[in-house]
């Protein structure tokens, strides 16, 4: 079976990418290992473990693919400002979306909810065929392109194979691109919490001697008490946390956050993901682009994986329809190193930046803890410096596709 282009992988970028691509008149398959159905949704559902903090950039390019109706018709928290802060010493600093005129710096939303309003959006167009329960096997490549052989046999043909099949990703593998990986000896805990106080529409992120600390806020039914957190700790001690019963883990939760937002109240069944940083050396190979956390994945300290991948999709796609527009092939390597070579940097330098930040708040050397102190006492009372920050995370600046510009 022979298609144009083939998406491994139909998550939030390979998604986006699709619909982002629809109507450029390319035969476009999007696969899947998984269902390729959106489930049912209430408004009184439990919250999903996995969230992401989408940055105004990435509500752009959500909106202008069709699928932001979908995500706020089910459920998504906007957050205003944002608070930081060193649990072991004075340094704190607090953004505001105000600062640069703005309502909001961002929505917490549940993965699932994203996804599922994609997939939506991808049925009621109908003109990307998608394939589910499509688990990768085989793949090679020859003059002609690249070949797919599936667990159940099934071949397939393309000129351009995209990779969104995240971290992990099995293209990546088959194909043999090299990465450049390490494991930061951290796991994340993730779940969702009742606290005493409302989170006035605030990200709270508290530096702990073991790693970082966000309580992001959550709004169910007009209620603000509920927040996603996500606990940064050492292996050794993320073990502990996990064995502990649901009263003792909320009570240490408390103290971590030094009780901000009051008592926790409630926590929800909670997971332990390891953390690990990957890049791929090289984004495109002949007839191959990776995107995402296929080509790359950072520490979730500032929240930025999932709108990297979604810059990556639009990039992508406004490439390969400059490309199309001036006859060329979409899997021309000058075509796809355009991509690469807007990507790459701006994803190592958000790379270096949470890279470093990781380093120097887990440092215990006395001069580095005075300066980390200092440094957010500093930036704290320059304005203009923090709203030069709040304006890059609102994706008000730099080299943005059309997509994703204001």
């Amino acid at each position: 079976m022979q298609a144009d282009l083939i998406i491994v992988g139909a998550g939030m970028v390979g998604s986006t990418l699709a619909l982002a691509l629809q109507e450029c008149g390319l035969n476009i398959r999007l696969i899947d290992a998984g269902p390729l159905e959106p489930q049912a949704f209430a408004p009184s559902d439990p919250f999903e473990p996995r969230v992401s903090a989408l940055s105004a950039a990435s509500q752009r390019i959500l909106e202008r693919v069709g699928a932001w109706s979908g995500i706020v018709r089910r459920r998504a928290s906007p957050y205003s400002e944002m608070r930081v802060w060193d649990g072991s010493g004075t340094g704190q600093i607090h953004f505001s979306a105000a600062s640069v005129h703005a309502e909001v710096l961002g929505h917490i939303v549940e993965n699932r909810v994203v996804q599922d309003a994609l997939l939506e959006a991808l049925k009621a167009r109908g003109s990307v065929e998608l394939i589910a329960g499509a688990r990768l096997e085989q793949l090679h490549r020859d003059d002609a392109g690249w070949h797919l052989t599936l667990a159940g046999g099934q071949q397939l043909s393309t000129g351009l194979l995209v990779a969104a099949d995240g971290a992990n990703s099995a293209v990546r593998r088959l194909a043999g691109c090299d990465t450049r990986e390490w494991d930061y000896l951290h796991h994340a805990i993730v779940t969702s919490v009742r606290c005493a106080e409302p989170h006035q529409r605030t990200a709270w992120q508290r530096f702990t001697d073991d790693g970082p600390l966000a309580f992001l806020p959550l709004q169910r039914d007009a209620d603000e008490h509920w927040c996603s957190i996500v606990w940064s700790t050492t292996e050794p001690e993320a073990q502990r946390l996990m064995a502990l019963g649901d009263e003792d883990f909320r009570q240490a939760l408390g103290r971590a956050f030094e009780e901000r937002l009051g008592e926790v109240l409630e926590v929800d069944p909670r997971l332990c993901i390891p953390l690990r940083q990957r890049h791929a050396k090289r984004y495109v190979e002949p007839g191959l682009a990776l995107i995402g956390d296929a080509a790359h994945t950072i520490h979730p300290l500032a929240g930025q994986g999932v709108n990297l991948g979604l810059l990556d999709a639009a990039v992508l796609a406004e490439v390969l329809l400059a490309a199309l527009q001036r006859g060329m092939s979409p899997g021309d390597p000058r075509v796809l190193a355009r991509f690469e070579r807007r990507r790459m940097p701006h994803n190592l330098a958000m790379m270096a930046a949470m890279e470093s930040f990781e380093r120097l708040f887990q440092a215990d050397a006395l001069p580095l803890r005075w300066l980390r102190n200092a440094g957010l006492k500093g930036v704290e009372a320059l304005p203009q410096a923090k709203a030069l920050f709040v304006r890059q995370a609102l994706g008000l600046s730099g080299d943005l596709p059309e997509l994703a510009r204001p």
